[in-house]
């Protein structure tokens, strides 16, 4: 892993100048970024299940979890604040990346109870997690169900009047063989698709739910498969109405979307303070790297891009702060710009460090390898150019239906 050397606010350059923020967001930054530069260096790298754990206990004990949970269950608002969601993870990212992922994953993998769990579930769980003590999961991802969610084949079968029996299996699941929780989704058979799944909360301990496989990738986290064999879960564990379960995922992810963006912004600014601190620092020709003109295209180019993402991610955090019902469109934009933006700034730095970019231990190298799987989950950006794409042909066709065809509105909005 790459050192951590101290960043500061500067790193956000004048992005806290921005109308979007409130004086509490630039508050939240510094006090996070000053904690960042103080302690992540000292946690624990070399287990990644280890380094995880203490992630989370560390960023707990701090009070930066109480972002990821409503005011009445420990945290900082009434509701998620996806600005203060999006900075942490910014911030966080440009730091160390298994913090940014800790740091998210308390916050997706307990979103869908923010929105839609029972008071009582609320109480037993969220506290706990805004203190770092409880850590949580996400599983909607199956072999043959990553972003087509209808596919899902996880089942939920009524056991008796207060219970249901889940079968089936979730790959590439976060915090999978770590966690305390899952947050699962199953089909429970109220409709065709989509519209017949359920969320519930399953305790990592429940007998039947097993952990067949832990997963290996190029940026090393907790991911494994969770296999569910007659795993028995109470009813009252439901996130939601039955059947509701497409409708919490998606308004979970309508939250957290446009933080995988920040976290890309997030790898991205690191980028390009690596960058130019090589470009100004190496010695050639008689001058720097930097002052070569097409080092200084390139730079430009980064610098462009990094300004695109962020103005973007904020825009869509904004907005769902602001209380807009969806921000669908608008947290795709942020993810999918974001994301495609920091692999080529990141692609960049590497490149203009020569090879010193692809060498183990240097940070260019460990942002190379982080960045590539932002543009697949939660949604990869081939998904994200669809729902983009399909929802500005909607708006235009309601906006042209008022006055010619009302036929292609229902055909475009099926």
């Amino acid at each position: 892993m790459g050192s951590v050397s101290p960043l500061g606010l500067d790193i956000l350059g004048d992005t806290l100048d921005w109308p979007f923020f409130e004086e509490s967001h630039r508050a939240f930054a510094a006090e996070l970024s000053g904690w960042a530069d103080s302690y992540l260096a000292d946690l624990p790298h070399d287990d990644v299940d280890e380094a995880c754990r203490a992630r989370v206990a560390a960023l707990g004990a701090a009070g930066f979890l109480k972002a990821v949970v409503p005011v009445a269950y420990g945290g900082l608002a009434d509701r998620l604040d996806v600005r203060t969601l999006c900075l942490a993870r910014e911030i966080l990212a440009a730091h160390d990346g298994l913090a940014d992922f800790a740091f998210a994953m308390q916050g997706l993998g307990t979103g869908s109870i923010s929105i839609a769990g029972s008071e009582a579930m609320k109480q037993r769980i969220l506290p706990d997690v805004a203190a770092g003590k409880r850590i949580a999961a996400f599983a909607l991802s199956e072999k043959e169900a990553g972003s087509d969610v209808a596919a899902m084949a996880t089942t939920a079968t009524p056991d008796g009047n207060a219970h249901v029996r889940i079968d089936g299996e979730k790959s590439w699941i976060s915090n999978g063989g770590i966690a305390d929780h899952y947050v699962v989704f199953a089909r429970t058979g109220e409709a065709p698709g989509a519209r017949g799944l359920s969320a519930f909360l399953v305790e990592a301990d429940t007998p039947g739910l097993t952990i067949p496989e832990r997963i290996e990738v190029i940026a090393p986290h907790p991911l494994a498969t969770l296999r569910f064999e007659s795993c028995r879960v109470p009813l009252e564990n439901r996130i939601g109405g039955p059947g509701d379960g497409f409708k919490v995922a998606m308004a979970t992810l309508d939250i957290f979307r446009s933080t995988v963006g920040a976290a890309a912004l997030g790898f991205a600014r690191r980028a390009l303070h690596e960058t130019l601190a090589h470009a100004n620092g190496r010695k050639l020709f008689g001058g720097t790297l930097g002052d070569l003109q097409l080092s200084q295209a390139a730079i430009a180019d980064s610098g462009a891009q990094v300004d695109a993402a962020a103005l973007l991610v904020y825009r869509a955090a904004w907005t769902k702060d602001r209380g807009a019902a969806r921000v669908t469109r608008e947290a795709a934009l942020a993810k999918l710009v974001a994301t495609e933006n920091a692999q080529s700034v990141i692609d960049r730095a590497v490149q203009i460090h020569g090879g010193l970019g692809v060498t183990k231990g240097v940070k260019v190298e460990e942002l190379y390898r982080e960045i590539r799987a932002l543009r697949i989950y939660e949604g990869a950006s081939e998904v994200q150019k669809v729902v983009i794409a399909r929802d500005l042909l909607k708006a235009h066709a309601e906006k042209a239906g008022e006055r010619h065809d009302s036929n292609r509105i229902r055909e475009i909005g099926a």
